[in-house]
């Protein structure tokens, strides 16, 4: 393909993207107090973890809830039994990348890289509650419409000729290699 600048084309694209992208690791220590004063702590758990996302401003909430279910025994050791209490929580993820340059609305999407789990258990100071260590990560991604400007030729039967040449109008530009592929270009009026 022989040719210039001068003689491309471009178009305007409309597309989906990656417009934002987060992750945050946390831990949070809830206080449960059973129905019996509790001795030893012989288990700790979470389970029915439940979650959404939403955007709000360059960062998103993560809302969800759990079950922290410990088994403890009491009476001196001598009884046994299982202690369960939902916990919900708030997470505000920063948004480490984000392109506010979106068309209409947006698309939240957020894993949890480390699903939520128990790292400690313990008789708290008070002697009549459990101190609980969760550890959790998420990471989010958020999604919208964006419009990207391509190059075009007129000819597709240039593309098979891997000869291309923009004359001089590129030569401050030599070397594409340090161009981050990450970065989009979103208005070129």
């Amino acid at each position: 393909m022989s040719g210039t600048l001068k003689d491309m084309q471009s178009r305007e694209i409309i597309t989906k993207a990656v417009i934002g992208r987060g992750r945050k690791f946390s831990q949070a220590t809830h206080t449960i107090t059973p129905s019996n004063t509790p001795s030893t702590i012989l288990g700790a758990w979470i389970i029915n973890h439940t979650y959404s996302a939403e955007k709000t401003g360059e960062s998103v909430e993560v809302v969800g809830s759990y079950d922290v279910n410990i088994w403890y025994s009491y009476d001196n050791n001598t009884k046994t039994e299982v202690s369960k209490e939902t916990v919900s929580y708030v997470e505000q993820v920063p948004l480490s990348y984000y392109d506010g340059h979106v068309r209409g609305s947006v698309e939240v999407m957020a894993h949890e890289t480390q699903q939520p789990n128990c790292i400690e258990a313990k008789v708290g100071g008070s002697l009549d509650s459990i101190m609980v260590r969760v550890e959790r990560e998420f990471a989010v991604e958020v999604v919208g419409e964006t419009k990207m400007c391509v190059l075009v030729t007129d000819n597709c039967d240039d593309l098979e000729d891997k000869d291309v040449h923009f004359d001089d109008e590129f030569d401050e530009m030599d070397d594409f290699d340090d161009l981050d592929p990450e970065v989009m270009i979103d208005d070129l009026d």
